[in-house]
């Protein structure tokens, strides 16, 4: 692409190249140089209607000329078809979305691209916002956690032109393109080996509901193997949003005294760390009394007293992948759109 339309983020540079003591270009300087309005040359800069592909090209071009940096610097992500990608996580808290970030991140910018982050707390509503804020913009692609969406977010980026990826989860349905886990077989699998090794009672602890809806299918996957044996009953604990040890300690303690199960699966490895301080507390041998199960496969699962049996997760290559894909989508090559990562049951001590 030319032009305008292959301007990469160039306000953004702008200011590493504006020599020292240099005075300042001014709006005004542009516009005179390009002959328009000030008017026109905003109109130019923050990518709206008005001002044709030609001149607008031309104002960009001036502009950098000049050395002219905008007031705001939030103007240089209005830069329509710019290098930049906006992305949606639910949390930056532990390790699980940062490694997922750090393989998009450095794939995207060997490619030339930059990035927005925004979390949202696992809120629909908030996500929608985001998108909103963010379309405005018009950036290069979107990047959404998840496949579980507000209705008005599916349908703007569904009427968008813009390449969009969902991450962390899979649909045989996706806006556009999607890399993830399936969360329910992952379930599934630790359903598998609780039942192979001999377990009666599983229980789960998990967060308050609807917080999270990959998690709630993983609980799926683990009540569908043990109905498969005719057990019917799998508890779960949802404690209050909170550290994620202090949730596992106060999960594992409520269902140990109510519901007596011989194993609990936890959200998260941290979770299950926790858990596993509730059930020394209690008195119970870690797995003669009670057997242990995390989820991600964190680095803490590998420094424990005990390995803690869990699930790996892809997460970097999961962002390798998904960004690589976006790049392709970005760039007009054909992709295919719902990618399934596999993941790997980790059999430590703690089953």
């Amino acid at each position: 692409m030319g032009g305008y339309a292959a301007d990469k983020n160039y306000e953004l540079a702008l200011g590493n190249s504006i020599p020292p003591r240099a005075k300042a270009t001014r709006i005004e300087d542009v516009a005179a140089k390009a002959n328009v309005s000030i008017m026109t040359v905003s109109r130019a800069l923050r990518g709206v209607e008005g001002v044709s592909e030609k001149k607008r090209a031309e104002i960009l071009k001036i502009a950098r000329t000049l050395n002219y940096v905008p007031n705001s610097n939030a103007r240089s992500l209005a830069v329509a078809n710019s290098n930049l990608v906006g992305i949606s996580l639910p949390t930056f808290a532990g390790e699980v979305f940062a490694e997922i970030l750090n393989g998009m991140r450095q794939t995207f910018e060997k490619a030339g691209y930059s990035s927005v982050i925004d979390t949202t707390e696992y809120s629909r509503d908030a996500e929608l916002i985001w998108v909103r804020r963010l379309l405005s913009w018009q950036p290069a692609a979107v990047i959404l956690t998840g496949v579980d969406h507000h209705p008005e977010t599916y349908a703007l980026l569904k009427a968008s032109p813009l390449p969009v990826l969902e991450i962390w989860d899979h649909t045989d349905d996706p806006i556009d393109l999607c890399v993830g886990i399936d969360h329910f077989k992952a379930g599934q699998a630790i359903g598998q080996h609780a039942t192979e090794r001999g377990y009666k009672c599983p229980a789960f602890v998990s967060t308050p509901k609807g917080h999270d809806i990959r998690a709630d299918a993983r609980l799926a996957g683990i009540r569908d193997i043990y109905r498969q044996i005719g057990q019917n009953h799998v508890p779960v604990s949802r404690p209050p949003l909170q550290s994620a040890f202090t949730a596992g300690f106060q999960g594992a303690t409520e269902l140990i005294n109510e519901e007596q199960p011989d194993i609990i699966c936890f959200l998260n490895d941290h979770m299950a760390f926790g858990g596993m301080m509730a059930c020394n507390s209690l008195g119970l041998s870690i797995p003669d009394d009670m057997g242990v199960v995390g989820f991600n496969s964190l680095d803490l699962a590998s420094v424990l007293p005990k390995r803690l049996t869990t699930i790996r997760t892809p997460r970097r290559l999961m962002g390798v992948t998904g960004a690589r894909n976006l790049l392709a989508r970005i760039n007009g090559v054909p992709i295919e759109r719902n990618i399934v990562l596999p993941v790997e049951f980790v059999s430590g001590e703690t089953t």
